[in-house]
Order: C-alpha cells, then structure tokens, then sequence
C-alpha cells in the first residue's frame, strides 16, 4: 500500500467520524476533520503524481471517497435542515445517475474509460467549498452573509445539473459507437 492510497483510505474512514460530529451538532470539530479530509485529498493528487505512485486502487478509491464524504455531509446537513433538501437531492442524484449508468454499460459490456471532464473537476470543488461554507457558517454561528452561502448552493446545483448531462452525454456515446 503507497503512502496516496493511505491517504485516500484515511478519507474514507474520516467520513464516519465527520457525519458523528455533524449529529452531535459540534461543527467546529465537523469543519476540522472535513479540512483534514480535503488536505488528504490534495496530498494523495500529489503524491501521486510526483512519487508516480498512480495505481488503480487509487483510481479507483478516491472517486469513491469523494462521494461517501460529500454525499454524507450533504445528507446529514439536509437531515439537519441546514442544507436544502433540492439542493441534496440534485447532488446524491447526479452520483446515483453515474453509477446507474455505469453500472448498465457494464452489464452491456461496452467497454468505457471514466475521466472526469473538467465540469465535473468543478462541481467536486463547488460540492466541497459549499459544505466548507456551511461548516464554517454554522460554527462561526452564522456571523456571515447567509446570501453567500445561498449563492453557493445555486452554484452547486447548476454545476452538478450540468456535469450531470454531461455524464449522459459522454455515456450515449459510449453505448452508440459499441452497439
């Protein structure tokens, strides 16, 4: 195991640990760790690519540990009703859509390469600064403007509506040019 994969297994056992602080209502403690797990995030790219340590464990486990962290913190946010409900279900069903269609060209055997678009690289970064925002807002005790944090929230959503099509898109062609 490389010092990127452990990284990236750090994140994922973070996720747990955030959504328990997240219930207790302590958000300062939440914030801390969802910062821990975003440096994580950063260093397992990094290492990564400078130590040429790229395997597909890591390929594959760090999407992975994109969505449990984001898809838990959305859910857990929104059952608190901090975060909208839309604005969850917009994200949770853009991951759910992926994965579905993944999961049909599979059993149609087409075969695919999952790069992430740079709209998508934009909407992680959106989904992690909204909560980051939230975070902050909540432990700060909402001592900043709630239009921003209102304006990322639309920013969110518009961004993952959009990487959302453009995983549909990418996966029809995917279907049509192997059928």
């Amino acid at each position: 195991m490389n010092i990127p994969n452990l990284l990236t297994l750090l994140r994922i056992v973070l996720v747990p640990v955030i959504v328990i602080f997240l219930i207790q209502g302590s958000f300062c403690k939440a914030l801390v760790f969802f910062t821990v797990s975003g440096i994580t995030d950063a260093l397992d790219g990094f290492f990564s690519r400078v130590l040429k340590q790229q395997t597909a464990l890591g390929a594959h486990l760090d999407p992975v540990a994109d969505k449990a962290l984001l898809a838990s913190c959305f859910l857990t946010l929104s059952i608190l009703g901090i975060i909208p409900g839309w604005v969850t279900v917009i994200v949770i069903s853009r991951d759910f859509i992926i994965l579905l269609g993944i999961s049909v060209m599979f059993m149609m055997s087409v075969s695919f390469e999952i790069r992430p678009a740079f709209v998508s690289k934009l909407t992680t970064a959106a989904q992690l600064a909204t909560v980051l925002i939230v975070l902050a807002h909540q432990c700060l005790s909402g001592k900043f403007d709630d239009v921003w944090v209102t304006r990322f929230y639309w920013l969110t959503a518009v961004l993952t509506v959009i990487s959302g099509f453009n995983y549909i898109v990418r996966g029809l062609k995917f279907v049509n040019h192997d059928t």
